[in-house]
């Protein structure tokens, strides 16, 4: 059995009225979650419980065995710097940088060296000298991921990761994160919209009246 990175126990949460009712998920080394549902049944509000963004109104949440919200901030901190990125579906690059500055950014934040062999891996290589603004959608969203990946986390949180981009490209990325996934012992927790996506990965999740329901 590959080691347990994330546990969440009994979490439910309301804002004036319930999103979701005693919520259990665990996230081995290696493993791919995905949490599909509704517009609006609370998907992107349990993704940013489970990544130390919001405490739930009942329940834990454990990251490495550590109850993350009875830590304290510097700890936290140290957690989402060294242990845990999360990708969105917008770009967030820095307009004016190069691919490379990009980079360069993250990696003077995380304290860790850029790994020329991811380049190769996202296939940025050819243009990791040109200015953002002059890449394709789907150069701008591998630039975008491998960014928060420099770190090498072992928990990647995605956001309706691909949502932005076309099939064929989105099936790039995906096979993308799969290799990454693999080759660093990582793994991923994803929301999406869209079925098929989801498929790919190991586990399937439903939100669905409150309850969070496996599908697979």
């Amino acid at each position: 059995m590959n080691e347990i990175y994330l546990k969440a126990s009994n979490v439910s949460h309301s804002y004036d009225t319930l999103l979701f009712l005693d919520v259990e998920l665990s996230l081995q080394a290696k493993q791919k979650i995905s949490i599909i549902g509704e517009s609006g049944c609370g998907k992107s509000t349990l993704l940013h419980i489970l990544s130390t963004f919001l405490k739930p109104t009942v329940g834990n949440i454990e990251i490495f065995n550590q109850d993350i919200y009875k830590l304290n901030k510097k700890k936290i901190n140290k957690i989402r710097r060294h242990s845990i990125s999360l990708i969105f579906q917008q770009h967030y690059l820095f307009r004016g940088f190069s691919a490379w500055e990009n980079l360069v950014v993250s990696s003077k934040i995380s304290n860790i060296e850029i790994d020329e062999n991811m380049i190769s891996l996202f296939n940025l290589k050819h243009c990791i000298h040109k200015q953002t603004g002059d890449l394709s959608g789907g150069e701008q969203q591998r630039l975008s991921i491998l960014r928060s990946l420099i770190k090498k986390p072992k928990i990647i949180f995605a956001d309706e990761p691909t949502g932005n981009l076309d099939v064929k490209t989105r099936d790039v990325i995906s096979s993308i994160l799969d290799d990454f996934i693999n080759e660093y012992n990582s793994s991923m927790i994803m929301v999406t919209h869209d079925r098929e996506l989801a498929k790919r990965n190991d586990i399937i999740f439903e939100l669905e009246d409150n309850k969070l329901i496996q599908r697979n």
